[in-house]
């Protein structure tokens, strides 16, 4: 098996897509309106599914998190420790809930912590050189 990408079952589609796309920068081509959400970031398959629309389709109830939600992160990456600084006053600034402030950690990370409009984590951070795969 391979990774093929990840989801995440939203609430509110409309804000989500605002979000991801209007503050986090990523392509969505879907309206507000969509049920569920397809595009590839960095190569990477990234989804939001409608959670009342999953559990019509599995015939199940799901309990989800209030507030912040500490089970996963979402990890994003920039080539300098000025450009995390950078990206976390700009995401702040158009409305990502600040979680972390920019810091330095003992492993030599530059990184911080956001929060999307439903309480998924983002991480934001840097070694101080380009993203290597």
């Amino acid at each position: 098996m391979h990774l093929d990408g990840f989801g995440l079952f939203v609430n509110d589609m409309s804000a989500m897509i605002r979000f991801y796309r209007d503050v986090l920068g990523f392509e969505i081509k879907e309206s507000e309106d969509a049920v569920n959400v397809y595009l590839i970031k960095d190569g990477t398959l990234f989804m939001l599914y409608e959670r009342k629309n999953f559990e019509k389709m599995t015939d199940k109830k799901y309990e989800y998190l209030k507030g912040l939600n500490g089970h996963f992160e979402i990890a994003l990456y920039v080539d300098t420790f000025d450009e995390v600084d950078k990206q976390f006053k700009e995401v702040v600034s158009k409305g990502a809930k600040p979680v972390l402030e920019p810091t330095t950690e003992p492993w030599g990370q530059r990184t911080c912590y956001i929060a999307d409009p439903e309480g998924n984590l983002i991480e934001i951070g840097s070694f101080n050189k380009p993203f290597a795969r």
